[in-house]
């Protein structure tokens, strides 16, 4: 189990360091990224304010910084649901959608031992 572990983790950093979208983004903002994927995936889109109370990922103000650099880097979107226009919800882009989707195949590949095209 450890060594299949550590392939995976051998993987993902080849695929984050390889993925031009993805260099810049450091470990908390990594963390804030998942966080996000996860709640939209989850079908509880995270608001703003509640990603600005993670204090276990980081404070306030670090975690403004990451949503910002997220944003501008293409990874989220700030959205409106309904008619509310003072709530802001942050959704993952299809660009993030397409590297949990390359990680996914890595956990397939460390698990099995096989290539997955």
């Amino acid at each position: 189990m450890k060594s299949m572990y550590l392939r995976y983790l051998a993987l993902a950093k080849t695929v984050h360091e390889t993925d031009m979208n993805l260099t810049a983004v450091d470990e908390t903002a990594k963390r804030l990224l998942e966080v996000i994927a996860l709640s939209h995936a989850e079908n509880r889109p995270l608001t703003v304010s509640a990603a600005m109370a993670l204090e276990p990922i980081a404070s306030p103000g670090t975690i403004h910084r990451k949503l910002d650099l997220l944003r501008e880097m293409g990874l989220i979107d700030q959205i409106f649901q309904g008619d509310n226009r003072r709530t802001k919800y942050l959704v993952p882009t299809p660009v993030t959608d397409a590297y949990f989707d390359n990680l996914g195949r890595i956990l397939i590949e460390a698990t099995s031992g096989e290539s997955v095209a």
